[in-house]
């Protein structure tokens, strides 16, 4: 019987393994005071994440995020906002495009589920612009055939993309076996 896993990365690989393994310079990582390097938040990374754990209910408020960026991008950049508006505490790490890439592939995001930034929530992976009230719910659920949630696209009326004449579009959960299912519409 053949069983196909899919990889998952450590945190910590992805923060910096990545970028350092590419020979990238190190990261730039946006996040509320103290500022975080890659390399402090490596350190702190299982910390980060133990005490979550240990004191917050999921999909509650404060619940630690972390968003691969372009450092040029308006909407990742208010996509962050978004979410922190929304309780998440985010740390938000801008990447060159080539390291963004390969944490797309490490996740699973395809050509057709891929947008502009990544996240980490939990044991979760959030692409695009994803509404904070799905995140929220998804973390809430904890559903175990799901490995996250996408906004494929770049649409208008999502958050971190207002303006223009607001669309119509279907979030989708993205399974562990790699099919995807719609999971809300807005």
């Amino acid at each position: 019987m053949s069983v196909s896993i899919r990889p998952r990365l450590h945190p910590a690989l992805v923060a910096v393994g990545i970028a350092a393994a590419l020979g990238c310079s190190s990261s730039k990582v946006d996040t509320p005071p103290p500022t975080q390097t890659a390399s402090n938040q490596t350190a702190s990374t299982q910390g980060i994440a133990a005490h979550a754990s240990a004191t917050l209910a999921p999909g509650t408020a404060g619940t630690p995020i972390r968003v691969f960026k372009d450092a040029e991008c308006g909407c990742c950049k208010s996509w962050v906002q978004h979410m922190r508006d929304n309780g998440f505490q985010v740390t938000a790490i801008d990447e060159p495009a080539r390291v963004l890439d390969s944490i797309k592939t490490a996740h699973g995001i395809t050509g057709a589920t891929a947008s502009c930034h990544t996240a980490e929530v939990g044991n979760y992976v959030i692409e695009g612009h994803v509404p904070a009230d799905l995140v929220q719910k998804l973390m809430r659920e904890h559903p175990s055939d799901v490995a996250g949630l996408t906004v494929p696209g770049m649409v208008t009326g999502s958050p971190g993309m207002e303006g223009g004449t607001p669309e119509h579009y279907t979030v989708l959960a993205m399974m562990r076996d790699g099919t995807t299912r719609p999971y809300a519409q807005r």
